[in-house]
């Protein structure tokens, strides 16, 4: 068992675009600030026009936590959780997978996998990347 996201009339884009590989990042319409996660209403200018972007699914770990107990449903312990800086400007939370608990570090640059659960549910997950100069 997964425990499964909450998926609503604001998000549903957003699912819809892990389910085909895409990392969508929501985007106003109006004056074009994007945002994490996605809601009803521009922060900056107040507009319902909203639309999104894919963003190119690279980021760093801005912060992160070691989830150690307690147990997660369809989940192996530990669980590393970070906060992640897409390149977009935006922030959000996600799943980091292939690295170690001891090993993941602030700054570590990252980049988006899709871990498909069934025909409903895609989750993004984030792997450590190599980035071109390091």
């Amino acid at each position: 068992m997964t425990v499964r996201p909450m998926v609503n009339r604001d998000s549903q884009f957003f699912w819809d675009g892990t389910r085909v590989g895409e990392l969508r990042i929501q985007r106003c319409n109006a004056c074009g600030a994007k945002r994490f996660p996605p809601g009803p209403a521009c922060r900056s200018c107040s507009a319902y026009d909203r639309g999104y972007d894919v963003a190119a699914g690279t980021g760093t770990v801005f912060s992160y936590v070691v989830h150690r107990h307690p147990p997660v449903p369809g989940k192996e312990l530990p669980i590393v959780i970070a906060l992640i800086d897409l390149d977009e400007g935006v922030r959000m939370v996600g799943e980091v997978v292939g690295v170690a608990d001891d090993e993941i570090e602030i700054g570590m640059p990252l980049r988006v996998d899709f871990n498909k659960i069934d025909d409903e549910l895609t989750l993004p997950v984030w792997r450590p990347a190599v980035r071109e100069g390091r």
